[in-house]
């Protein structure tokens, strides 16, 4: 899997928050965030915005799950951040994240709000499977947030922190 050149200096890479349960008749698209859920991504992004995280901009899956986890975002960090919602990151592979951040060559850090299994899959493939086994073992978690640095042109993909709500 190819990133970008040149990479950015930060990528965040969130899971959306604990989704409910379909509706009857409603689209596993539709699925909205669920009480436990919106406590989740409110307590990740209070926390990363305290730890001084803040992206260039957030591109979120256009799902509700994603839409109502971007927000909680958005409000952590003000509402200045730029948002852009991607209907291709629904039920997309990790290549498709790859090339998501490849349109986003002109921000030092960015964030991505999607689903699983690419999220996991893309982490991964960034930080390589020791490091991904020694910090989630159980899998990627509903609302986590891996910050990823990046140093130099041929440097590797660092995890700086792994916060969970």
């Amino acid at each position: 899997m190819t990133l970008l050149t040149p990479p950015p200096e930060r990528i965040y890479l969130m899971r959306h928050a604990k989704s409910g349960w379909a509706l009857p008749g409603a689209s596993d698209f539709d699925r909205t965030l669920s009480d436990a859920g919106f406590a989740e991504a409110e307590l990740v992004a209070t926390t990363a915005a305290d730890r001084g995280y803040r992206p260039g901009v957030v591109v979120s899956s256009s799902a509700a799950r994603c839409r109502q986890t971007t927000e909680a975002m958005r409000r952590a960090f003000g509402g200045t951040v730029e948002l852009r919602f991607v209907d291709d990151l629904y039920n997309a592979p990790a290549d498709s994240y790859v090339d998501t951040l490849a349109t986003l060559s002109g921000f030092p850090s960015v964030m991505i709000v999607g689903h699983n299994p690419a999220i996991e899959e893309l982490f991964v493939s960034l930080v390589g499977a020791d490091v991904a086994n020694r910090t989630i073992p159980e899998g990627y978690p509903t609302s986590g947030l891996a910050v990823l640095d990046h140093d130099g042109p041929e440097a590797e993909w660092l995890l700086h922190d792994f916060l969970i709500g």
